[in-house]
């Protein structure tokens, strides 16, 4: 820990600053960390400065030091010094950020009777390889995911997206954690107008550290405390590239693989990189399932409480005595019941999620299978109720980005299920569409291609045309060039 108020009055100083004064005035900013290293070089007039176990010593050594020692400068001035030290990544810095240059990483070295010193970047990188995100499981396509670290994934994106228009803002937030945050974007394509709201947004946030990109999204949205997803997120650059391409922002979290992206639509989350890289008419039925799937999740539980409640009329005779003689000897409910295998999978899902991995499988299937089948057997709850909760549960898994919302939704929908019936879940229902239909995402109707209807978007909705069909960016998404592809003779 260390406290900026012991160097607050450098922000003032003139040029003529003693080196020797300055680095004990630097020292005492670091005064509860005993890591911090100061050497002087030239008679006192040089010290390099670096905090040990982030900055690499024996990088500071060879091209710091050593280069100070063995050639002889013609004059300790800034200029000289620069011109000594053989390192790609050395920069002039003002004094008052030392600290954050030294907390980084970076080795400073401080000339006397200068009031800017030298930042040479030799701090100890640690990340884990590129490799396939685990949340994001790839059939066909790049298998790059992104680290932890917010260079590496730029350069993945630059990889991509080789062009001059790739554009980058850099941000720092966090009064204790400065994470470096980065709005990335495509000039000519993106709309500045967004960059400008989302860099606002950014420089507002006030809170002591960023530890990932979460907190950010937090302080994007645009209708906080809401239970939908306002942010898009992806570790996979090719998706992020692709977003980038249509005239999104993306926000890069130094420390964080998730990657942000502005502004987000309902509807991508139905949508996965694996459609793009298949058959047309294949993908269009996959979307397609995933619709079924999250409705299948959401309302299920509440449509069987709905007819076994107030609705039975409506059930095959054979079916209907079927439930009868699984449910009679219940001693809940059937709303009760419901609510209680809901909590249930939901306990055994947390517990599976947070036991270590070689016990997963275990637990898996004394739960489901042990678990389940006794308390069947027991008479505590019914077959058709598992049944019903295990499909449900099953499908909640087909759009994994949404698993939170759907999970809430679900509970809410069986509760007026189970205490309206079907008007219940129909008023539920229309008063949601409304609700989102309301949504705005940074200029982007929330449900749009479909709430307001846009006809060049649908050729990317629930239906998948061709690739070579798609020769305009999406309207749904404000952007400054709103072609794509030409043809041969379309003109430049």
């Amino acid at each position: 820990m260390y406290n900026k108020n012991n160097l607050m009055h450098t922000k003032n100083m003139e040029k003529n600053v003693n080196v020797i004064d300055l680095s004990n005035n630097i020292k005492k900013c670091f005064e509860s960390d005993d890591n911090i290293v100061s050497k002087q070089i030239s008679n006192g007039k040089i010290i390099i400065m670096y905090i040990d176990g982030i900055c690499d010593s024996s990088k500071v050594t060879e091209y710091v030091i050593n280069p100070l020692q063995v050639k002889k400068l013609k004059s300790t001035s800034i200029d000289d010094v620069l011109l000594v030290i053989e390192h790609p990544d050395c920069k002039q810095v003002e004094i008052e950020k030392v600290t954050s240059e030294l907390t980084a990483g970076k080795c400073i070295v401080l000339v006397d009777d200068s009031a800017i010193c030298i930042s040479v970047g030799l701090d100890i990188a640690k990340e884990r390889n590129i490799s396939e995100p685990p949340t994001s499981a790839v059939l066909k396509g790049p298998r790059e995911g992104f680290v932890e670290n917010y260079k590496t994934n730029i350069s993945l994106l630059r990889k991509i997206l080789a062009t001059n228009n790739f554009g980058v803002e850099y941000l720092k937030v966090g009064k204790y954690t400065n994470t470096n945050i980065c709005i990335v974007y495509i000039g000519g394509v993106c709309d500045k107008k967004l960059i400008h709201k989302i860099k606002n947004k950014i420089e507002k946030i006030n809170i002591d550290g960023i530890i990932d990109s979460n907190y950010v999204a937090s302080f994007l949205e645009e209708r906080p405390g809401s239970i939908f997803k306002q942010v898009g997120t992806s570790e996979k650059p090719d998706v992020v590239s692709a977003k980038l391409l249509e005239g999104r922002a993306a926000i890069i979290v130094d420390g964080s693989p998730i990657v942000l992206t502005l502004p987000f639509l309902l509807f991508e989350d139905l949508q996965n990189s694996d459609d793009y890289y298949s058959n047309n008419v294949h993908a269009s039925l996959i979307r397609w399932l995933r619709l079924a799937c999250c409705l299948i999740t959401i309302m299920l539980p509440s449509l069987y409480l709905s007819v076994q409640l107030y609705h039975y009329k409506v059930l095959p005779l054979t079916f209907l005595i079927t439930i009868i003689n699984s449910t009679q000897n219940i001693p809940f409910t059937p709303f009760m019941e419901i609510l209680f295998v809901l909590i249930l999978f939901e306990i055994l899902y947390e517990a599976s999620l947070r036991m270590p991995q070689y016990l997963g499988i275990a637990l898996s299937v004394v739960g489901a299978l042990i678990l389940g089948d006794t308390a069947v057997e027991a008479g505590l709850i019914s077959s058709p109720a598992v049944m019903i909760v295990a499909l449900s549960g099953i499908t909640l898994y087909t759009i994994p980005d949404h698993t939170s919302q759907l999970s809430i939704l679900r509970f809410g929908y069986t509760i007026i299920g189970g205490l309206l019936g079907f008007y219940g879940v129909i008023i539920f229902s229309i008063f949601l569409l409304i609700r989102l239909s309301d949504f705005d995402s940074y200029g982007s109707p929330y449900l749009a291609p479909y709430a307001p209807y846009v006809k060049g978007d649908t050729k990317d909705g629930m239906f998948k045309a061709h690739l070579t069909k798609f020769r305009n960016r999406p309207n749904s998404v404000k952007n400054i060039n709103s072609v794509r592809m030409r043809n041969e003779n379309d003109n430049k």
